[in-house]
């Protein structure tokens, strides 16, 4: 509480001399170490997370258990939207620069969890927290507009769900779609839910983003978002996610509506699950288009 009390903006700096960066240090491990120690929740939440040179230096020195242990404590102050200032929004786009190249360095992790005996892999743990704090992040404008613009982002999540979608098919593992859970392993996963949040992020990516929205035309992103449209255990709320971002691939994308068009036409989409987003193709000449359904009457 006095040290609490004690810390300003000019005095959190001071914590980044390397002979005062264990303070920081000391009180992220009394966090992880007594949950309920909401002083040093608060010093973290309030005071730490402000100054993102210091949580950059902090996070070089933790271990990967403290890790998501920090990355928890961000997605606490990410989401509650209503809590953050509008300078603390101009610093947490400071930190979605630091996150997202956290996460394209360390996207591969998560593949480890293919092994069954590398389930409470910790380098893949961080993996995970880092996508679930880039999705809250993105679902804000202003950190969304930035992400949209960061270089290789949006390659890195395409690449990384269809990385883990093969290696969901070549093997029996957390990453194959399932429709019926047997144990309650797979429940507890740390990894349920992975891919889900990762068309979560290209959605956010493509929202009203032409760019963007071309570049996953070009890394044949949309045909695999549509291979993940059925209902998977493994993954809750996969098939809403994918439809959410195939909604903002094809918002006034001619490109890629008439892509989904010919896949539907040549037997490549599924068209129930493109009735299930509210999409019917029509022939109109010798075009096929992409449009909203019509509601039928009940």
């Amino acid at each position: 509480m006095v040290l609490f009390t004690c810390l300003n903006s000019e005095r959190v700096r001071e914590l980044l001399d390397p002979g005062n960066l264990t303070v920081a240090l000391d009180v992220l491990r009394v966090y992880k170490e007594h949950l309920d120690s909401e002083w040093s929740f608060l010093i973290v939440t309030e005071h730490l997370l402000k100054c993102p040179e210091l949580v950059k230096s902090l996070y070089a020195k933790l271990n990967n258990q403290e890790r998501v242990t920090l990355l928890e404590l961000m997605m606490v102050k990410v989401s509650d939207k209503n809590s953050v200032s509008s300078e603390e929004m101009n610093v947490f786009v400071r930190h979605a620069d630091f996150l997202a190249e956290c996460f394209q360095e360390k996207c591969g992790a998560v593949l480890k969890f293919t092994a069954a005996a590398d389930v409470e892999d910790e380098e893949a743990l961080v993996t995970i927290r880092l996508l679930d704090v880039l999705c809250e992040m993105t679902s804000n404008n202003s950190q969304l507009e930035h992400l949209q613009a960061f270089p290789g982002l949006l390659e890195t999540a395409v690449d990384t769900l269809r990385l883990t979608h093969l290696a969901g098919k070549q093997a029996v593992n957390i990453f194959t779609a399932t429709h019926a859970v047997t144990g309650q392993e797979e429940i507890s996963h740390p990894a349920v839910g992975f891919k889900s949040h990762l068309i979560r992020l290209i959605g956010n990516l493509c929202y009203k983003n032409k760019e963007n929205q071309d570049k996953v035309y070009d890394l044949d992103g949309i045909s695999l978002i549509l291979d993940n449209c059925s209902i998977d255990d493994n993954n809750p709320f996969v098939s809403q996610w994918a439809v959410y971002a195939i909604r903002n691939l094809t918002e006034q994308n001619e490109q890629n509506q008439a892509l989904i068009a010919q896949m539907e036409h040549r037997g490549l989409a599924d068209t129930s699950a493109l009735e299930r987003m509210g999409l019917e193709i029509q022939q109109r000449d010798d075009k096929l288009i992409l449009r909203s359904a019509r509601k039928k009457p009940s």
